[in-house]
């Protein structure tokens, strides 16, 4: 028998189930930023499942298994589903497809085998369309199943979306539901878009494509690639023209111009969808978009009203979701490896083993902080998942198979590549070489930086002829571009005479600069054009630069001491200084800083004295532009948002600067604001 003891164990856990899910829950549908992954997720869930079906006096109308998803939004209008959007019971297992089937066969009393329309199972974001005499007039997220989030203006935007149904015999009043999703292709080009613009990614397509629909400028989603496909009809689907089995209706949506997934298939009996779940299976990675499963439901309309719903879920329907490819290994060692921007990056060498097909022996940490989060330490047996089957990565530490003699990972204090130190500034995640002109991992990227346009301008020296450069020995550091001769470039593959001595003079050209230029050409950590600009007009000249201290370089505006941290300890490094010297020595020169003489507009503007963030893309000015009127009235433009940030101009896609932005409370600026702020001045 089960004593009290025992229930207060259940219930114990139970309460720590249910506010992990929330936790959880919170993260993946409010914030698109989920901290486990799906597999863990689903295996909170089915212990909470477990435990209350085996204490079901415990069960609670708020807990988790009773709801649909995450609590709608504040942000948005809220609309509550005319039919409530039921989630679906998972099956993990090819046993519990056949305990579905049988369960189905059974309460309707068939002998034969029952049709099924068989799908795959989007990772996207739940949505329900509302057509009233054809048009499109309300779209709404998932939320909580019964209410969710008003998202239409941003839903108009996704191309799939049709704003008016096709043909006729539509009924008056439509409502379709279905699964907006980014195709994979469009996911990949909108984080390298986001990366260079230096913004946080997204980790997945499913919260990529939520992230994108949940915006509160409707521009910003009608930037980003999103799709949609129609998987069910709600309200207005007990028309008495329209099919009676769900196949044959998704065909109706398709006729009138939603688009359907044109894998869904009619299969017979638990094989035809054991059969199905292992065809898609295979093509999983070869198809545009993410799907983590299948879904099976019964065809037949009549069959699905008699079996009806249990609290959550339809009886009719089941998600047969994909294991993540997951297995057990031990931690031999951790190594550092340094990026070509001088990240250091934690790299656990592991005992090899098959993950998804495929031998894994290394795996990336990230960064340290990851490694202290998931506390892992050399020794260690951990799970390893291959993240979007490609990108294998350390799920979680076993720490009751933890060896007394494991050993805890420390930063290195200095770089394993060429001895320089490593610095990480209080409050940064990635730690970093200091040694950035002559660190061989760093090489080549510190010479096509110190070349680039905004930087010494030094014409025709590209990628792949520093690539040449470097590979061929004849360039360790910027300085040695400045001991080129024509011959030296002529004698690589693919180099003429003529381009050889187009390059010479290039260089030599380059000589002569301005500071601020100079200061942006090295590529001190977190110095960007503007902070160059700063720095020179405070300082006037390298020298004082160069031997200011953390607390005069704070000083200057829009340094802090994350960046003041960054330039000490750039020009600290005895390899940095030298590299400066042997330039100087070259004849690259500059003519020393004058303080501007005062501007009358800029001493009424009232941008003067002002720190401005420049986030987004602007209809009517490129960055530059925009700096530069900024920085004529007095102002100065900072690359990252803290409390000293007065204004932030917010444009197309403007990324993560934005909700810092709102979290601090900071002044936000449309471009319309922006402009007549400029006009004041």
């Amino acid at each position: 028998m089960r004593g009290a003891s025992d229930r207060a164990e259940a219930q114990a856990e139970i309460t720590r189930l249910r506010a992990a899910i929330r936790y959880h829950d919170h993260c993946y549908y409010v914030l698109d930023h989920p901290e486990i992954s799906d597999a863990e997720y689903d295996g909170l869930m089915r212990r909470l499942q477990a435990l209350e079906a085996q204490w079901p006096t415990l069960i609670d109308p708020d807990s988790p298994t009773q709801r649909v998803g995450g609590a709608p939004s504040p942000a948005f209008l809220s609309v509550t589903h005319r039919e409530p959007m039921l989630s679906l019971e998972n099956a993990f297992q090819d046993g519990e497809v056949e305990a579905f089937d049988r369960r189905v066969r059974e309460r309707l009393g068939l002998d034969g085998l029952v049709t099924y329309c068989a799908e795959p199972k989007l990772d996207g974001l739940a949505v329900s369309l509302l057509y009233e005499d054809g048009r499109l007039v309300r779209g709404a997220t998932r939320g909580d199943g019964y209410t969710g989030e008003d998202v239409t203006a941003n839903l108009r935007t996704v191309p799939s979306v049709p704003l008016r149904l096709n043909g006729s015999g539509w009924p008056r009043e439509l409502e379709v539901r279905g699964e907006v999703y980014m195709p994979r292709a469009g996911f990949d080009a909108m984080n390298a878009r986001l990366r260079a613009a230096d913004e946080r990614v997204f980790a997945n397509p499913r919260n990529a494509a939520a992230g994108s629909l949940r915006q509160l400028d409707a521009r910003v989603s009608a930037r980003r690639p999103l799709r949609w496909f129609a998987y069910a009809l709600g309200a207005g689907a007990s028309d008495a023209r329209l099919p009676d089995t769900h196949f044959d209706r998704l065909a109706c949506l398709r006729d009138w111009g939603l688009p359907v997934c044109t894998l869904n298939e009619r299969v017979h009996g638990v094989t035809g969808l054991l059969d199905y779940y292992h065809r898609m299976q295979a093509r999983r990675d070869s198809l545009d978009f993410e799907i983590d499963g299948v879904v099976y439901k019964v065809d037949d309309l009549d069959a699905q009203r008699r079996l009806g719903f249990v609290s959550r879920a339809p009886r009719w329907a089941l998600a047969h979701k994909y294991p993540a490819e997951e297995a057990t290994t031990q931690i031999q060692a951790v190594a550092f490896q340094v990026g070509r921007t001088g990240a250091v990056t934690p790299v656990a060498r592991l005992a090899p083993v098959v993950v998804g097909g495929v031998t894994v022996s290394n795996v990336s940490l990230h960064n340290f902080d990851e490694l202290q989060r998931k506390d892992v330490r050399i020794g260690d047996t951990v799970v390893i998942r291959r993240a979007g089957d490609v990108i294998p990565e350390v799920v979680r530490v076993l720490t009751e198979a933890r060896p007394a003699d494991a050993v805890a990972v420390t930063l290195p204090t200095h770089c394993p590549e060429c001895g320089a130190a490593v610095v990480r500034p209080e409050g940064e995640v990635i730690a970093r070489c200091s040694g950035q002109l002559t660190c061989p991992a760093q090489r080549k990227e510190a010479l096509r930086h110190f070349a680039s346009r905004r930087a010494m301008d030094i014409e025709g020296l590209g990628e792949k002829l520093v690539d040449q450069l470097v590979e061929a020995g004849r360039v360790h550091d910027p300085a040695d571009l400045y001991g080129l001769s024509a011959e030296d470039i002529a004698s690589l593959p693919r180099q003429g005479e003529k381009s050889a001595a187009n390059l010479v003079a290039a260089i030599d050209r380059s000589r002569a600069t301005t500071l601020s230029r100079f200061l942006y050409a090295l590529g001190v950590p977190e110095v960007g054009e503007a902070t160059a600009r700063s720095l020179a007009l405070h300082f006037g000249d390298l020298e004082p630069l160069m031997a200011a201290d953390e607390g005069a370089l704070q000083a200057v505006p829009d340094v802090g001491p994350v960046v003041s941290a960054q330039i000490a300890a750039f020009f600290r490094e005895p390899h940095n200084r030298e590299v400066i010297e042997r330039l100087r020595a070259a004849g690259v020169h500059w003519a020393p800083v004058a303080a501007p003489a005062p501007d009358p507009a800029a001493q009424a503007s009232p941008l003067r004295g002002k720190r401005v963030v420049l986030t987004g893309t602007l209809a009517g000015f490129t960055r530059e532009a925009a700096t530069a009127e900024i920085q004529a009235r007095g102002g100065t433009v900072s690359g990252s948002v803290s409390a000293r940030t007065d204004y932030v101009v917010a444009g197309d896609d403007p990324g993560s600067k934005l909700d810092k932005a709102r979290a601090l409370g900071v002044a936000v600026l449309d471009e319309a604001a922006f402009q007549a702020l400029l006009n004041e001045g």
